[in-house]
């Protein structure tokens, strides 16, 4: 599905009374995520065939909110139960119990839903289990909710250990915090002077970077500016390294700029917006459709290239590269809740030597005095840092450059002047997602 033609509503609007078709597709991708680490964004659309829009929007709301609080709902059912019972019985009481504690689905329709989701399965003879347990969960869930630590709960241990590392624990449990309330949804503008002409239009919020944060709105695609391509759907942290990359670059008009791993395409319109000539190279043919898709509707061009950036090298070495990193993605988990539960602590040192192989790929097509900048949406240390910390001692000839002082990236740069943005930022805003960004120079 195209990230950009979805639905957000209000907790008050979000749709309750939905059949059971909805529930079954919303049963599988639950169970494709944890036993078959199985992303949701990959099943969704054959699990949610032939919903309605109505029923497939509560199908994506009620699994992001059952894997976005597990560990409270598991700790919840825990206490009901004398042992686990069957998988997919197990399922069953999360997404009912989801339902019950945080959806708002009426008790009624979730206790029954859940009993007849269990009698359809291989395991009917769990269909009373599962009535006495939600019974039980309607009248004490409230209860036992108010008393749970929320943010170490539905943190994967994994996750909250390495947090605690790096960031300490009151930036870690404000991580986590974070990670429970759903992402809102931001817009980067093709001209970014008209911020205010489109936030008027679309009832958004101009953010302190120039993002455009949307409130409750329906279908992107029916927005006012979509068709005439004003702007693109993209998180106002996402938006950063190309503000850290045009700064540096000073005048970006004509500059040629390789954009690495760079489906689904943000940052490639946002370069050239900007007026550089832009070569956007990616391994993935499907996510490269969308690239294209909306270079078209906003009306820009750039040479889009099917490739491995470790094999790939330019005919003509680059002015500029921006390297948006394959990683532990673990800064979008407030989009993806089934992050978490997917990854695990071996993914990163695997992840990190990747990063390592494409930074020294990516100096290869650089000019001598161009500029590489390194991104990935990770909150990952040895992703970030750690990853530029060992391409400094591997090559000499690169340099790293402070990012630009400028008032829209100023509370984002790190002491060393790299650009770090975390999740619990702008919490009176929405939050943001959680990015690193890097300017390095290739001297000689």
């Amino acid at each position: 599905m195209n990230p950009e033609i979805r639905q957000h509503r209000g907790a008050q609007n979000r749709p309750q009374n939905t059949g059971a078709d909805a529930r079954l597709a919303a049963l599988s991708l639950l169970s494709g995520v944890l036993r078959q680490d199985r992303a949701i964004d990959d099943a969704f659309d054959g699990a949610a065939a032939g919903l309605e829009p109505r029923d497939r929007a509560f199908t994506r709301l009620l699994v992001a909110t059952t894997l976005r609080r597990l560990g409270q709902i598991d700790a919840a059912l825990a206490g009901f139960l004398e042992r686990i019972p069957p998988p997919s019985i197990q399922d069953v009481l999360r997404l009912s119990a989801a339902q019950i504690l945080f959806v708002g689905t009426p008790i009624h329709a979730a206790v029954a839903t859940g009993v007849d989701l269990a009698k359809r399965g291989t395991h009917m003879k769990f269909a009373g289990l599962v009535n006495a347990v939600l019974r039980r969960l309607t009248e004490r869930g409230a209860e036992l909710i108010a008393a749970q630590d929320a943010a170490k709960l539905n943190t994967p241990p994994w996750l909250w250990e390495r947090w605690l590392g790096a960031y300490g624990a009151e930036r870690a449990r404000a991580l986590a915090e974070a990670h429970l309330v759903e992402a809102p949804v931001d817009l980067s503008l093709k001209d970014r002077a008209s911020a205010d002409i489109w936030a008027s239009q679309l009832s958004a919020q101009v953010l302190p970077t120039g993002s455009l944060r949307l409130g409750d709105h329906g279908r992107i695609d029916q927005l006012p500016g979509f068709a005439e391509g004003a702007w693109w759907v993209q998180d106002a942290a996402a938006a950063l390294p190309v503000r850290a990359l045009l700064a540096a670059l000073g005048d970006p008009i004509g500059k040629s700029v390789i954009d690495l791993c760079a489906a689904p395409g943000g940052k490639t319109l946002q370069l050239v917006a900007a007026g550089c000539d832009v070569t956007a190279l990616d391994t993935s043919a499907k996510r490269l459709a969308f690239v294209d898709e909306n270079l078209k509707r906003m009306c820009l061009a750039a040479n889009v290239i099917k490739a491995d950036a470790l094999d790939w090298r330019p005919t003509k070495l680059a002015d500029a590269v921006l390297l948006d990193a394959p990683c532990s993605s673990t800064g979008t988990i407030r989009r993806h809740p089934d992050l978490p539960h997917l990854k695990n602590a071996v993914d990163i040192p695997r992840l990190a030597q990747r990063q390592r192989e494409l930074i020294k790929a990516a100096t290869a097509m650089l000019k001598p005095g161009g500029l590489l900048v390194y991104s990935v949406c990770s909150l990952e240390q040895d992703e970030g840092e750690g990853a530029v910390t060992a391409a400094l001692m591997a090559d000499p000839s690169l340099r790293r450059e402070r990012i630009s002082k400028s008032i829209e990236l100023l509370s984002f740069l790190t002491p060393a002047g790299d650009l770090r943005s975390m999740p619990s930022q702008w919490a009176d805003r929405g939050g943001l997602d959680g990015f690193y960004a890097a300017v390095l120079r290739k001297v000689s």
